[in-house]
């Protein structure tokens, strides 16, 4: 795969299916989770039908390791412009509820993140 030019004002996006498939899709940093749910939906890549869905409202974003809550924009993440992010994106209908360590972080006042800003775990 050749490296390409990602536009310095748009979040070039590498989304994963559970199936272990990519797709690149680029986005603004005001563009919700919910609006790149949509987006996606609506351009589903051939090389993903077996794993198509119904309707866009079941597509989950995760980003280092959290679920998306659909109104999330990307700019609010502070994601890096012109760069990739890989996020993965699952058919899911309901957000799980928040586990204990979740909570464990949030009341210690720390974040969970990986070794970057731009990657997750598998």
């Amino acid at each position: 795969m050749s490296p390409r030019s990602i536009a310095t004002d748009k979040i070039n996006l590498r989304l994963i299916l559970v199936s272990g498939k990519t797709k690149e899709f680029l986005f603004s940093p005001s563009e919700s989770a919910g609006d790149i749910a949509q987006h996606v939906f609506d351009n589903w890549p051939e090389g993903w039908a077996e794993e198509a869905v119904s309707k866009a409202e079941i597509l989950r974003l995760i980003y280092q390791g959290r679920f998306l809550h659909s109104n999330v924009t990307l700019g609010a993440l502070g994601l890096p412009l012109g760069k990739t992010t890989v996020m993965h994106l699952v058919p899911r209908e309901n957000l799980p509820e928040p586990n204990s360590q979740d909570q464990r972080q949030k009341s210690k006042g720390g974040r969970s993140s990986c070794c970057s800003a731009s990657c997750c775990i598998l």
